[in-house]
């Protein structure tokens, strides 16, 4: 029988948990009395034990015959009107049940939009754990002897009283290089997480992955962008009315850039007294806040704003970084949370999100330097190999365009994807100046290229541009910007959508030629154009910025920023993770050399310290 139980956490967020263990119930009992405190959600949770297998959820649960489980998060949209009528009439979790009895795993083709599920097969043992598309609902894992457990977090999971909560030194490995800790990989020795588009299936004692969702990019030649352009407009304008439940408690983010323009202007068209949120900096080259305010006065926007200092860090910092399951170093979680906080305390309990759409349609200035490279491959390679090279390479000196010239030749003949981390921290310095010998010696140190590249190649018929858009629907939305503004805002007590990740709007984007979503350098070049006269001009003409932390420059001067980060490198010193000069070097570096990349290396550390402080044994 579904029960339903108050939720005890802190955390407006919605969750999703299941186990399935042979051993019997006394264990499942115990497991999900864990699993709700450790998910640490503020939603109500219905729950459901049927012997060896238990879910609990914050959506909707349903049975299947034999005694299995269907258990699902989010807010999915169903492709057929009969299983819609039945969600609609009982829960998505009865009409993915329907689904399943009938069409087996294929049933994932029927359902779209983000979500989270748990299917519970008893009469087959199959027991499986599917992430949405893009991966807005993440799913943790953790085998515990013949069963496995499954939770939206890995503190979920860690409810668990056979999962040790161990480091795993390739899991801080992973956190240096990208800044985060990537699917399907975890920082605990014991638990992996699902990439999105995938569904892990236990059967009959044996564990896999599998990748059930790949994009089909169809570029349409020939395509008439008037068409395009009024599809694309009425798209947008769809994606934020589904997105936008209840008006009076329904706001937007703000930074003045395209998506939040283009999503806060939809939801003024809708609903006339909008409110929008935004967050300012008082550092130069960091603050947006004209733009926001160009937006809003174009389409009369209510506009709240607020201003974060550097006191605001000192103070949420540390509560911020250890509020993640796992260490997070993006530092625009902090504004993120400052503008969440501001709509809740005016009264917003849900935010419209802008993420997505620089993905999608090509907005971000990495796709646009590829071309640049590229050009490099097209020239005859004898050339390239006995001329142009070993001039630039044997030439003396050590001056400015010179080491522009070999900075670019050393790029060009890089392929992709890893062309695309020249500028991570692990590859201008070599591990072993970061890390001890006795930490290296149990990471390996090509593992992170190895994930990228297989990412990289999964799409099958791709462009270069598209297979780049790809990669960043795992790394830089799925890993990186969802789990931001998702944890951020449900700290903040607000529930948060992407209209700009609407699946309507993903299948259209794949429809769009590679050389009018990237025209020459011209990001976004087609959605800038079906959206000229609509925005406002100087929000099609603004180059990218987002809501970028100015810590770099801030802790040159704020004596208590620098204190909390040099009392953090020094906690880091007590490990056996990194070499101590090194850590004493990157101060130097910050303090000479370039203030905003190596402040960033500096607010990696310093979170990876505090999040290990609350989390490590």
């Amino acid at each position: 029988m579904i029960k339903k139980v108050q939720g005890t956490g802190t955390l407006r967020a919605p969750v999703l948990a299941g186990i399935y263990s042979p051993s019997g119930s006394r264990e499942i009992e115990n497991a999900l009395e864990s699993f709700s405190k450790g998910l640490n959600s503020s939603l109500d949770l219905l729950t459901l034990n049927t012997g060896d297998c238990a879910a609990l959820s914050s959506d909707s649960l349903s049975t299947l015959p034999g005694g299995g489980i269907i258990a699902l998060t989010g807010h999915p949209r169903w492709k057929s009107a009969e299983l819609q009528a039945i969600s609609s009439r009982e829960s998505h979790a009865g009409a993915l049940s329907h689904a399943y009895l009938e069409h087996g795993m294929a049933c994932l083709d029927y359902l779209e939009g983000p979500f989270s599920v748990l299917i519970m097969d008893k009469r087959s043992s199959r027991i499986t754990a599917v992430t949405d598309r893009l991966g807005l609902h993440p799913i943790y894992y953790a085998q515990v002897g013949d069963g496995i457990v499954f939770g939206s977090s890995a503190s979920g999971v860690l409810g668990h009283h056979e999962i040790e909560k161990e480091l795993r030194e390739d899991g801080i490995y992973d956190y240096v290089y990208f800044h985060m800790v990537p699917s399907p990989v975890s920082i605990y020795r014991n638990i992996k997480k699902i990439p999105a588009g995938h569904f892990v299936q236990l059967s009959n004692g044996a564990l896999n992955e599998t990748n059930y969702w790949l994009p089909r990019f169809s570029e349409q030649t020939g395509a008439d962008i008037a068409s395009l352009s009024v599809r694309l407009k009425n798209l947008l304008k769809s994606s934020v009315d589904n997105a936008t439940d209840n008006f009076a408690t329904t706001g937007s983010f703000l930074s003045g850039g395209l998506d939040s323009s283009t999503v806060t202007g939809f939801l003024s068209e809708l609903h006339p007294d909008a409110k929008a949120f935004s967050i300012g900096f008082s550092a130069e080259g960091y603050d947006e806040m004209a733009f926001a305010r160009i937006t809003a006065r174009h389409f009369g926007v209510d506009l709240n704003e607020y201003y974060v200092t550097p006191d605001d860090v000192v103070q949420a910092l540390p509560v911020i970084a250890t509020s993640y399951d796992e260490p997070f170093g993006n530092s625009s979680a902090l504004p993120a949370y400052f503008c969440a906080k501001l709509a809740r305390e005016n009264g917003i309990s849900r935010l419209l999100a802008g993420d997505g759409g620089d993905e999608l349609f090509a907005g971000n200035e990495r796709y646009a330097k590829q071309g640049v490279f590229e050009a490099y491959q097209k020239v005859p390679l004898f050339l390239r190999k006995d001329l142009l090279q070993p001039i630039v390479e044997n030439f003396p000196g050590n001056f400015g365009v010179l080491n522009k010239a070999r900075s670019y030749i050393s790029q060009a003949n890089t392929p992709l994807p890893d062309r695309l981390q020249t500028y991570n921290f692990l590859h201008q310095h070599s591990p072993a100046e970061i890390f001890s010998a006795d930490f290296l010696s149990a990471v390996d140190v090509n593992a992170p290229l190895q994930l990228q590249r297989e990412t990289y190649d999964r799409p099958a018929d791709a462009s270069t541009l598209n297979r780049m858009l790809y990669f960043d629907w795992q790394y830089t939305l799925a890993d990186n910007d969802i789990r931001k503004v998702s944890h951020m805002c449900a700290v903040a007590g607000v529930e948060v959508t992407y209209p700009m990740l609407d699946e309507s709007l993903l299948r259209f984007s794949l429809e769009i030629p590679s050389n009018l979503k990237l025209k020459g350098g011209n990001l976004r070049h087609f959605y800038k154009a079906a959206l000229t006269n609509w925005l406002p001009q100087d929000t099609i003409d603004k180059k990218k910025q987002g809501f970028g932390l100015p810590f770099g420059v801030w802790m040159q001067t704020h004596k208590p920023l620098q204190e909390l980060a040099y009392e953090s490198l020094l906690e880091l010193k007590k490990t056996r993770y990194f070499n101590n000069g090194f850590l004493d070097h990157a101060i130097e570096l910050h303090r000479k050399g370039h203030a905003a990349y190596y402040g960033e290396l500096i607010w990696i550390l310093m979170v990876l310290q505090l999040w290990m402080a609350k989390h490590a044994n």
